[in-house]
């Protein structure tokens, strides 16, 4: 499948081509979402060994150095192979669902000194006793979760 120049690494561009590319192998009846998931989860987890025992200072210059490089791209290329094929399974626009988590993320972390966030005066609406917003960092270290959201945001 040929783009046109400039559009071969937009999202949907890449999509099209996965999804010829399992249909040219008829792998379409193991792509389930239980499968898509796990074949995921297995490839996330393998980038994650590349930086298991390395020390945040190593970790920072993992992409420095032509292997390390390699394995990393080939890792986060396998990652993002499942996940956007797990989303054209189930109908998910990863763009419009990220924008979405984006955009709820600004309402429940605004920015400090912002109306309801951490340092805003105890009365605003969104921060305030019993205002349900939440006082952690969405920076702070967690063990989970996704981009921008706590280890209990993930599970819901």
């Amino acid at each position: 499948m040929t783009e046109a120049p400039g559009n071969e690494h937009d999202l949907p561009a890449l999509q099209r081509r996965l999804e010829a590319f399992a249909a040219a192998r008829d792998w379409q009846p193991y792509h389930t979402p239980k499968n898509l998931a796990a074949a995921l989860s297995v490839e996330a987890s393998e980038l994650l060994e590349i930086f298991q025992w390395l020390t945040p200072e190593q970790s920072a210059r993992v992409m420095e150095e032509p292997d390390g490089a390699h394995r990393v791209a080939d890792e986060v290329a396998d990652v993002l192979a499942y996940l956007l094929q797990f989303c054209e399974v189930l109908g998910i626009d990863a763009g419009a669902a990220l924008a979405a988590k984006i955009d709820r993320n600004e309402r429940r972390f605004p920015l400090p000194g912002a109306s309801g966030g951490p340092g805003a005066a105890a009365g605003d609406s969104a921060g305030g006793a019993g205002g349900g917003a939440r006082s952690e960092s969405p920076d702070a270290p967690r063990s989970g979760g996704s981009p921008g959201c706590s280890p209990e945001e993930s599970k819901g």
